[in-house]
């Protein structure tokens, strides 16, 4: 048995409106009148309106950024956004993780610590501050899921139920914290524009465990993965000096159209149940194009994706904790004799699915 008894959600302090965003990038990429109407329409048409960072510049006149550069200066380089990260990924964490135990158990209860990221990583890592924040003893059972994208999320419930299916007693603790703003690049390309248009801060705990149950409670009952390799140049995420660099290639929705109805087919034969069966499809809100792809190609309701959409207008795509959020707005609505399809995408391209269940 391996159950999800909760799921708390964390964002940073600042929010920023995408209309106000749209105007920093025309300054920042320095954008002609046409260029920042072009522009101006992709993030009219985004599906999102708000979206929230660690950074405070993205809602700032120019003259009161601290962040990005001012006058021609250099953007920051990767060991300042770095340092950064350090900081305030364990401040989001540490809240998240807090109000997912509260009311449950213990810090000290915790067996085992799963940390999720590709937007920052060092050594000691997050995972070594959060179990030192928390108490947590020395001789805990902890790893890192780094640098997998917005699926790793669902990589790290797979990894917490393995470990609840071997271990009595255990109390697993996933800290999944994405600070995409911290990634924001000066050139006017494609994928740059793409990326600022979509991406955003925050971060998402989930206790998993064979021992406590909760009246929200869901169980998870399995997983299953694909590769679509011919899509492994459209969707990318590489370090630089200059930051970390995302290929977003307008292709990918097609790719996820093209792919996605064979995937829910092979998984749902995979579990042995039908399509009829599934009762809530938690969607990774990748994008809207996305969103619509996958909408279309299954036959789904705007309902069915309403959870989704309505992640992806308040807070943008987070890359990895973004399905969880999705999940816990689920959580809170879900009736008995649920059953839950999960799907969610990364470079790759990877598409990992998951199936949970309300008894």
């Amino acid at each position: 048995m391996a159950d999800i008894i909760s799921i708390a959600t964390e964002v940073p302090e600042y929010c920023h409106r995408q209309e106000d965003i749209i105007e920093l990038m025309a300054n920042v990429y320095g954008l002609d009148s046409t260029e920042k109407r072009k522009l101006g329409f992709l993030y009219k048409h985004s599906g999102i309106e708000t979206r929230y960072s660690v950074i405070d510049d993205y809602g700032q006149p120019q003259d009161e950024w601290d962040f990005l550069p001012q006058n021609g200066d250099a953007f920051p380089s990767l060991e300042e956004r770095m340092k950064i990260f350090d900081v305030q990924a364990l401040k989001l964490s540490l809240k998240a993780v807090q109000k997912c135990i509260d009311g449950f158990i213990t810090a000290k209860e915790i067996t085992h610590l799963i940390t999720v990221s590709c937007t920052g990583m060092s050594a000691p890592g997050l995972d070594l501050q959060l179990a030192e924040a928390l108490g947590l003893s020395p001789g805990l059972f902890r790893t890192s899921i780094n640098f997998m994208g917005c699926y790793a999320a669902i990589h790290a419930l797979k990894l917490a139920k393995l470990i609840c299916d071997a271990e009595p007693g255990a109390n697993v603790m996933i800290a999944d914290t994405e600070l995409c703003t911290l990634h924001f690049q000066q050139e006017y390309t494609a994928d740059n524009a793409a990326s600022s248009l979509l991406f955003a801060d925050g971060s998402a705990a989930v206790l998993v465990s064979n021992k406590i149950q909760s009246p929200y409670s869901i169980s998870l009952t399995g997983f299953f993965s694909h590769v679509s390799y011919e899509g492994k140049k459209d969707m990318a995420w590489e370090l630089s000096s200059k930051g970390f660099l995302m290929t977003l290639s307008g292709y990918v929705p097609q790719l996820v159209k093209e792919d996605i109805d064979a995937l829910v087919a092979a998984s749902l034969d995979h579990h042995k149940i039908n399509k009829a069966d599934i009762t809530h499809w938690c969607i990774h809100p990748g994008g809207k194009k996305i969103l619509e792809a996958i909408q279309t190609k299954l036959g789904l309701t705007k309902e069915d994706l309403c959870y989704s959409n309505k992640v992806l207008a308040k807070y943008g795509n987070m890359s990895s904790p973004t399905v969880l959020f999705v999940l816990k707005e689920m959580m809170r609505n879900m009736q008995h004799n649920a059953k839950i399809f999960g799907v969610a995408f990364g470079p790759g391209l990877t598409m990992e699915t998951f199936l949970a269940s309300k008894k």
